[in-house]
């Protein structure tokens, strides 16, 4: 199985993964079970996109858009970014919506 994303995917946070603030060291953080991330500034702004209905392809342009950055570059790095994320079981993805 290929981790990296389809332009169609719909990523989304499985249960019991969340994005929560940080109190003590500021910033946010992504729990898992038994597990957590410290988020960049980047890494937030990926994640707070994720809704489990917003495609691959749309959060990257979006991303873009906001940023005025390259589409390609955008999509390498946010393709990097979440294909490590899903390696480590903090997201998941659905198919094209039907």
């Amino acid at each position: 199985m290929s981790l990296a994303l389809q332009q169609e995917d719909r990523p989304f946070l499985p249960r019991g993964v969340r994005v929560v603030e940080d109190r003590v060291r500021g910033g946010k953080v992504l729990l898992g079970p038994e597990k957590a991330v410290a988020l960049d500034p980047i890494g937030e702004a990926i994640l707070s996109r994720i809704d489990g209905a917003t495609s691959f392809g749309a959060l990257v342009q979006d991303l873009a858009s906001t940023y005025a950055a390259p589409e390609t570059q955008i999509s390498q790095d946010v393709q990097r970014f979440l294909a490590g994320l899903r390696a480590r079981m903090f997201i998941a993805v659905k198919g094209p919506k039907t």
